[in-house]
């Protein structure tokens, strides 16, 4: 019998396998097996959602569709972003409504099985202080599989001469994509992105931007990004979702986004 493929250039086969109910569900949906560009299929849906944080509501009765591709999360201090990217990963449950992954209820997934599949990067890199090659084991070493440490950075865009580098001793630029490659060695079908490129100067902005891009390429992998930049915004995603003080608001026009969108990175 032939041996299974593994590692980061298995992905696509490992996350076709784990997402066969949601393929056998996408095309029952649309009655073909051809996939329609003008209408990505859904990955996932919120069906009325509230929510709170720290005692305060967050989320009002949200009614929201993600579809596969790149999606961004625009809006304002409080308006809710990064408590979307929780919700999705299961690191924060609504009050009440319903989130599907897939077709699923969020709720009726194991949740460690979910946060392999959906993987979250942090606004900011928080690395173990071990080398690099330590904590991009790390989350594989728990169910026992080994990983191709080089390969990893590579898709991240690190050489693998940084595997034995100290993790504390990167740069925020270096450490962020070292999250990544932390995130991809679970082998996602979709990332979330907690503005990745906050705390980075220009140049290393645009490496992880050039990163993502390369990863959908390579990959075919979706993304949630959350971001301020309105720029950022159209340069790597297909549709933008515009949050405002908890609700969702109409997708603006460029112009319309970039008066409304400012301010530094914040936690909502």
């Amino acid at each position: 019998m032939a041996r299974p493929a593994t590692g980061p250039l298995a992905c696509a086969e490992s996350i076709s396998t784990r997402g066969r109910a949601c393929e056998t569900r996408r095309r029952a949906r649309s009655g073909r097996a051809r996939r329609r560009i003008s209408s990505p299929p859904v990955l996932f849906e919120l069906d009325r959602v509230s929510a709170s944080r720290g005692g305060a509501r967050v989320f009002h009765d949200v009614t929201l569709a993600l579809p596969e591709g790149a999606t961004c999360v625009a809006g304002g201090s409080g308006s809710g972003k990064s408590t979307l990217l929780r919700l999705l990963n299961r690191l924060a449950d609504p009050d009440s409504g319903e989130i599907a992954y897939c077709g699923r209820p969020l709720s009726s997934l194991d949740v460690l099985e979910l946060r392999r599949e959906v993987a979250l990067v942090p606004q900011l890199p928080a690395l173990l202080e071990v080398t690099v090659a330590d904590n991009v084991r790390f989350g594989p070493a728990l169910v026992g599989r080994e990983i191709d440490v080089a390969e990893l950075l590579d898709l991240a865009g690190l050489p693998a001469t940084f595997a034995e580098r100290a993790g504390d001793r990167l740069s925020v630029g270096e450490k962020q994509r070292v999250m990544l490659a932390r995130a991809l060695a679970l082998e996602p079908r979709v990332l979330l992105l907690d503005e990745p490129t906050s705390a980075l100067d220009e140049r290393s902005r645009g490496r992880v931007e050039e990163t993502l891009t390369d990863l959908r390429r390579r990959l075919g992998i979706s993304y949630v990004l959350v971001t301020h930049d309105l720029a950022q915004a159209e340069r790597l995603s297909d549709r933008v979702v515009r949050l405002e003080a908890g609700r969702v608001s109409e997708e603006p026009s460029a112009a319309a986004l970039a008066s409304q969108v400012a301010g530094g990175p914040e936690r909502t």
